[in-house]
């Protein structure tokens, strides 16, 4: 085992509202479980509508004051959290890997990641411009202010439980809006490390509550209020569709972060060695369990066996088990009923003809572990072809030309991410032009920076998270005519 020091006090979740903490005491709670040891860490505390009513009551009595407060003020408190959270790398890390089972690598890196984020809102939440338009008659002129939208309400999944909660709660905060909300019950505590840092950094209360439950009830409670102006969601298509449509009850706006299915094109000019050890290290970065995990990689002729070849060698080569034990390279699924669902997805792609070339079985009869698994050769009427699999499967496939490598990749009604690697600049432009999807790269999985929006298209959602995309997100325009 590692010899990370391991505080199981923070292994308590808590309702956090108003700035106060609240317990499972006379509310319903459900188990908590390590996914790696099928074992019980905590109970989460379920809000009741009460607990929602006193963070919806304390997000308005905060709006107006914190909206007031100067941005470099509200900089300063975010810029403590940041650096607080980067202190504290070492006691979030292993709990992030106790509730959902990354890597501690894996887990410190976002630690990291999200520091870096919370910073960026922090700065550029002081350059939240407008301008002036000259009038056409007489003295009159136009100014065009931009201001925070209001109270915003945020839901996210558990697979990156510190860099959800800062893009959401984070560019809230950095606006002038307070945030109500709820991370994935899986993973609380980790979350929850988020608030206490920028409760430490002096945020003022009633700014931010943590909420945890059933999550339709919730969702669908914190909407309805008049007092929630902003909706944002990091999650599967499905549910974004449902909160979308409850959204447009009352016009609140969204940003919708959902799932993608992403393609990667490999043309034989491509360094096949680099593309090989960066394409199998970001597919099976925890545990596939990524909206822009590169799934379904599409290879010229030419050089389709010996990638398949040199694929499949090192994800056999994967060091698989518990996210806290030293050398670990991928951890378990997050739930036992995510080990079923890839299952039946690599099933089916064998009963459709796909070849298994590694894994395509789980490992051992303790947790939630799933051998990284490369299956070829797989056709497009394939389960896993055309819905997200999110978990650690690699579909291969050949193309023989650019047109039809491009029309495999955007067949879908998916737009998160796309990839592409060759050493030719003119089909570089070619298939940065044409890849439908919110996020391109060419020649690796780099996708994710604060100062750049991060979003999709089609049926991958609307609207971007970081850069000053996801911070206009919560600002309203306003006009004003003066003569």
């Amino acid at each position: 085992m590692s010899n990370t020091v391991i505080n199981i006090s923070a292994l308590d979740p808590r309702l956090l509202i108003n700035g106060e903490w609240f317990g499972t005491e006379g509310r319903q709670s459900t188990v908590m479980i390590n996914p790696a040891t099928g074992e019980e860490i905590a109970r989460l505390p379920h809000a009741t509508p009460a607990d929602l009513d006193a963070a919806l009551n304390a997000a308005q009595r905060a709006y107006r004051p914190w909206r007031d407060t100067h941005p470099k003020e509200r900089g300063r408190i975010l810029k403590k959290a940041a650096d607080l959270l980067r202190a504290r790398v070492e006691e979030i890390a292993p709990i992030m890997t106790i509730e959902m089972g990354k890597p501690l690598a894996e887990a410190r890196i976002e630690v990291a990641a999200a520091a870096d984020e919370l910073e960026w809102y922090a700065e550029e939440g002081r350059r939240v411009y407008g301008r002036v338009i000259p009038g056409r008659v007489g003295n009159t002129r136009f100014q065009v202010v931009r201001e925070p939208v209001g109270p915003s309400a945020a839901f996210a999944a558990w697979n990156f439980p510190i860099v959800n909660a800062v893009r959401k709660v984070g560019a809230s905060l950095a606006a002038g809006c307070p945030c109500i909300y709820k991370p994935g019950e899986e993973v609380a505590s980790s979350s929850l490390s988020v608030a206490r840092a920028l409760l430490d950094a002096g945020l003022p209360p009633g700014l931010i509550a943590f909420v945890f439950g059933v999550p339709s009830d919730i969702s669908s409670y914190l909407i309805a209020s008049p007092v929630i102006r902003k909706i944002s969601f990091t999650g599967s298509v499905s549910v974004g569709k449902h909160l979308t449509k409850l959204a447009a009850e009352s016009l609140k706006r969204t940003t919708m972060e959902l799932g993608g299915h992403a393609p990667v094109l490999v043309f034989k000019d491509a360094p096949l060695e680099q593309t090989l050890d960066l394409s199998v290290q970001r597919k099976f970065r925890n545990a596939g369990q990524v909206c822009v995990s590169p799934t379904r990689f599409y290879v010229e002729d030419s050089v389709y066996d010996d990638f398949c070849a040199g694929f499949a060698q090192r994800a056999k080569a994967i060091k698989v088990g518990n996210g806290l034990q030293d050398g670990v390279q991928m951890g378990p699924l997050v739930h036992r009923r995510r080990l079923e669902v890839v299952e039946r997805f690599v099933q089916d792609a064998v009963a459709h003809g796909g070849r298994i070339l590694a894994g395509g079985e789980r490992i051992g009869n303790e947790g939630n572990f799933w051998a990284p698994t490369v299956i070829a050769d797989v056709p497009e009427t394939a389960m896993a072809m055309n819905e997200e699999p999110f978990g650690p499967i690699a579909l291969i496939n050949r193309f023989s030309t650019a047109e039809e490598a491009l029309e495999k990749a955007n067949r879908l009604p998916f737009g998160l991410a796309a990839y592409a690697f060759t050493t030719s600049s003119s089909a570089a432009m070619r298939v940065a032009d044409e890849l439908q999807a919110g996020m391109v790269a060419i020649n690796s999985f780099n996708v994710a920076t604060p100062e750049a929006p991060f979003g999709g298209i089609k049926e991958s959602g609307n609207g971007s998270e970081l850069g000053t995309e996801g911070l206009d997100a919560y600002f309203e325009t306003k006009m004003i005519s003066l003569t």
